[in-house]
């Protein structure tokens, strides 16, 4: 996949908005200011794909992006305490119609700030992703602001954290450093040839 073509499409700030699901979606999920916006333009190599904001909670809507067979969506970020009520309900159905939509979900990246213990709002949103039965990958962001030992004890206690967390992947990840962008590009890389391969031979 050529990652620097990737071409924004829409984006939507209501679930009557939201267009039909006409090509398998890549969603990127997690808290507000975990690095979402970072990882989107430091994995597509655009400086501007997706607005990086120093204010948690600015990303109030679904955006949409398409690269090739695949459409890549970024979701608003959760669990930022300084908004109002109605906003973040308005945030929750967002989010829950999307994922209600019966849309063709390929995959999930969960965001989750490596440096300190998932949130309630991290681990409810792992559990929903199981109990849905949808593949989803944890993507452990701000990776290059731990030591090495800090590391090492924190990938050891996100398994104990996390919800069935020995049986997750995890895939430490940078915007500053590039560490995991080729790890996610692989894998991305992978679905996208299968999702080729089962459109040539429907059969298999």
């Amino acid at each position: 996949m050529n990652y620097p073509n990737i071409a924004f499409e829409t984006s939507f700030g209501r679930v009557s908005q939201l267009p039909a699901s006409t090509l398998p979606e890549v969603a990127f999920a997690g808290r507000s200011n975990v690095g979402k916006s970072s990882m989107i333009n430091r994995l597509f190599s655009r400086k501007n794909l997706a607005r990086v904001s120093a204010v948690p909670g600015k990303t109030a809507t679904i955006n949409f992006f398409r690269l090739e067979n695949l459409r890549f969506v970024d979701l608003p970020g959760y669990g930022y305490a300084r908004v109002s009520k109605g906003e973040k309900e308005r945030w929750r159905e967002l989010v829950g119609g999307y994922f209600a939509a019966g849309r063709d979900i390929a995959l999930v990246f969960s965001l989750i700030d490596m440096r300190h213990p998932p949130t309630a709002d991290d681990k409810g949103m792992v559990d929903f992703l199981i109990d849905c039965q949808l593949p989803f990958i944890c993507i452990l962001t701000k990776a290059d602001k731990l030591s090495k030992t800090q590391r090492a004890e924190r990938m050891a206690a996100i398994r104990s954290e996390l919800p069935c967390g020995e049986q997750i992947t995890l895939i430490p990840f940078s915007s500053q450093t590039g560490e995991g962008v080729e790890e996610v590009r692989q894998i991305l890389n992978e679905l996208s040839a299968d999702i080729a391969a089962e459109e040539k031979d429907p059969a298999n």
